[in-house]
């Protein structure tokens, strides 16, 4: 999942929107990217597969000027994407998934429209949504359209005279917020981008929404999808950041009530210490420790200026070996205790196992309980790039060696009150080499969300799909100025 930014002002922008991009530094790890429109278009990507975006853009940001301005953290493709379109010449930044991108390129291709980004995967995201946009009556219509085609999901920023087109993809999935300021609106995907740089929260943008920011206000130019927002659960468990607030919940405080989950269950273990595995376990353990009474130590430490996220990396070396190097163990803490270890997930488990696991009973711990913060991934992610595949998941390979071969029909094992759950649980806990494991319920993980479970997207643990959205009515929200679309509502507030 990529981080994505936008900022409109009556005077420069580039600071802020330096600054805002920065804050979501933990969403991706592959390139970073801004661009500016002034009296015309500056646009800066570059790799940060080595480095941080602070250091990266540091120098580039004071000497761009405009009052419009996008950016992105991406976890895979090179954006902001320039296009010279029929509409006028516009940026496009993106978040999500595609899962029927080639196919869609190939149909574009065959109607004589060509590509020039180079990726991985063959075909540029940010690249195709832009020329599938192009292909609309105008921006906002090709917007619409653009949704109608695609599989998966695609939230966006567009950079265009008229101001930054915000779309929220149509399930919700991925979150976008608009706020504001004294002179300035802006748009973001964590809601820990606005405080420092002074903004308010506005509006949760709804499902198939857009909306138009530029330097006077935000305006809705298309209402959107109704009673469908199946949001990431996942962003509350582990992806967003501790600050942000996504539909009105917090993050930290999501975490601290998984913990306390997770303690509740907790009646048949004798332990000396609780933790979690830095950064994103740290909450959930806080939360078994204050249910508990147990004290939360810190057995392993992060060093954090180095090192980011071993989950978002694309390859599986790159995440191993920033798991291995981010966490140090303090052998004080470890030796001879019995320690619950909060984790917000267990995806593949290999760097549970041999980079965190194996650090503690390396220095001497007596008994070691791991405790996930939600129930066991089956399913590879529909609408993200973190998994692609079953092979990859801990659950598949513990089923697997269960069954003696894949199977279709997994819902037993989804069952947390069948046999074949215990069965498949006891498997993992004896690959990762642990005391016990018992992982978070689904009932639970929702409850400690505090959203119905019909609005969350529970596809990686369920396999139940986002429904399809439907149109809804237009609604009037904060705004002040009328685009000339026509699709356009306005109820005028000042900046």
């Amino acid at each position: 999942m990529s981080g994505i930014f936008g900022v409109a002002s009556k005077k420069d922008c580039a600071e802020t929107l330096f600054y805002g991009t920065d804050y979501h530094s933990h969403l991706g790890t592959e390139y970073g990217g801004i661009a500016v429109l002034g009296e015309g278009f500056t646009r800066q990507i570059h790799n940060l597969s080595q480095s941080q975006f602070k250091s990266k853009f540091y120098d580039d940001y004071k000497h761009i000027n405009g009052n419009k301005g996008i950016g992105v953290i991406s976890d895979y493709d090179e954006q902001p994407i320039y296009l010279n379109s029929r509409f006028g010449p516009f940026c496009i930044v993106t978040s999500g998934f595609v899962e029927n991108a080639e196919d869609l390129a190939r149909q574009l291709l065959s109607k004589g429209i060509s590509f020039s980004e180079v990726s991985r995967r063959a075909v540029n995201t940010p690249e195709l949504m832009a020329k599938l946009i192009n292909q609309g009556g105008d921006l906002v219509d090709g917007i619409e359209k653009m949704f109608e085609q695609i599989e998966g999901s695609c939230s966006l920023l567009l950079l265009h005279k008229d101001g930054i087109y915000a779309a929220r993809d149509r399930f919700g999935y991925t979150p976008l917020i608009a706020g504001r300021r004294q002179g300035a609106c802006a748009v973001t995907a964590e809601t820990s981008a606005f405080p420092n740089n002074e903004f308010d929260v506005v509006k949760q943008i709804e499902p198939g929404e857009i909306i138009l920011i530029n330097e006077d206000g935000i305006v809705q130019a298309s209402p959107g999808g109704a009673n469908v927002n199946q949001i990431c659960a996942f962003l509350w468990i582990y992806t967003g950041f501790p600050a942000s607030n996504y539909e009105g919940i917090n993050v930290e405080t999501v975490r601290e009530r998984c913990g306390r989950c997770l303690a509740k269950r907790d009646k048949d273990i004798n332990i000396d210490l609780v933790s979690g595995v830095p950064d994103s376990g740290c909450a959930h353990g806080l939360g078994y420790a204050m249910e508990s009474g147990k004290p939360f130590r810190r057995p392993l430490v992060k060093y954090t200026p180095g090192y980011g996220r071993s989950y978002t990396p694309p390859s599986q070396q790159r995440r191993d070996l920033i798991a291995k190097m981010k966490l140090i163990p303090i052998k004080e803490v470890i030796e001879g205790n019995s320690i619950v270890v909060c984790e917000d997930s267990i995806v593949r488990g290999t760097q549970l196992k041999n980079f965190t696991i194996k650090k503690l009973w390396d220095c001497g711990a007596k008994e070691i309980h791991i405790r996930p913060a939600c129930p066991p991934l089956m399913f590879p992610c529909r609408f993200n790039l973190s998994t692609r595949s079953i092979d990859e998941l801990a659950a598949r390979r513990a089923i697997r060696s269960l069954e003696g071969s894949d199977l279709e029909d997994v819902s037993e094992y989804i069952d947390p009150g069948s046999e074949k759950y215990r069965k498949m649980v006891e498997w993992i806990a004896g690959d990762l080499d642990v005391s016990t494991l018992r992982y978070q319920t689904v009932d639970d993980m929702v409850n400690a969300i505090g959203r119905p479970k019909e609005k969350l997207c529970l596809y990686c643990w369920t396999g139940e799909c986002p429904k399809a959205a439907r149109p809804k009515s237009a609604i009037e929200i904060v705004d002040i100025k009328k685009p000339s679309a026509k699709k356009t509502t306005e109820t005028k507030v000042a900046v």
